[in-house]
């Protein structure tokens, strides 16, 4: 971090938002620039993630929530799959050295079922032993869907005796239940849409769109999404600062 940087945090100016989630695209991109195979991009992805994740925490950003594998990733090349899920094996078994040093919450947003019975068990052990952890909060969505969040929460919902809805209530229903919606999504790779992600809790999240790929996204693109989202005016539905 910049001794710049540093002043403004400890001054409290371009303090970072609270919860920021990330799509963490252009992997298969990234390796394809470099006539690697795409699982080498995933690869690379993972340390971009670890790069991220410290940075967050140094900056003080108390919730960030990444889009590891959604629930149409079942659709990509086996090959690339179980490139994938490996990865995550090993990430997490690494994680378990280091949450307790972080004191970092790991958390896990989606239906992990369809993951091998050793996979789910580390995601369940990784969350057990670090819930406790107050040095902040990663939440991984792992076959995660925003529409299959929705739909599974409405079915609990349905299944208590249709009690009366509330927008408060149907959120107690969610994987993200207790945790405050997004203030930032950034989503490197140059593409501009949400793809099924955090539909529920992105009602009024700002978003920020980069070429940039995800493995090359770095410290100094994450100041340049938060500088960004200190530049908007955050109304929700009021005139705002427009008007005044």
């Amino acid at each position: 971090m910049s001794p710049r940087k540093q002043k403004e945090l400890a001054e409290g100016a371009g303090s970072p938002p609270r919860h920021i989630a990330i799509i963490m695209d252009g992997n298969g991109r990234w390796a394809k620039k470099r006539g690697l195979p795409r699982t080498a991009g995933h690869a690379a992805g993972v340390e971009s993630f670890r790069r991220a994740a410290k940075y967050c925490r140094r900056i003080g950003v108390e919730y960030l929530t990444v889009y590891a594998f959604s629930t149409e990733n079942w659709k990509r090349p086996l090959e690339e799959v179980q490139a994938i899920m490996g990865l995550l094996k090993k990430y997490l078994g690494e994680a378990l050295e280091g949450l307790a040093a972080e004191q970092t919450r790991l958390c896990f947003f989606g239906d992990l079922t369809a993951l091998s019975p050793e996979l789910q068990a580390l995601c369940l052990d990784c969350a057990e032993k670090s819930k406790n952890y107050q040095g902040g909060q990663v939440n991984v969505c792992l076959n995660y869907g925003g529409r299959d969040e929705i739909v599974r929460a409405a079915k609990k919902w349905a299944a208590e005796g249709c009690p009366e809805l509330t927008e408060e209530r149907f959120g107690s229903y969610l994987w993200s239940a207790g945790v405050p919606d997004p203030d930032l999504l950034i989503r490197p790779g140059g593409e501009t849409r949400i793809s099924n992600y955090l539909l529920w809790q992105m009602a009024y999240t700002e978003m920020v769109f980069s070429d940039v790929l995800w493995p090359d996204f770095d410290e100094r693109e994450i100041d340049k999404a938060i500088e960004i989202y200190h530049s908007r005016n955050r109304r929700y539905g009021d005139v705002g600062k427009q008007e005044e």
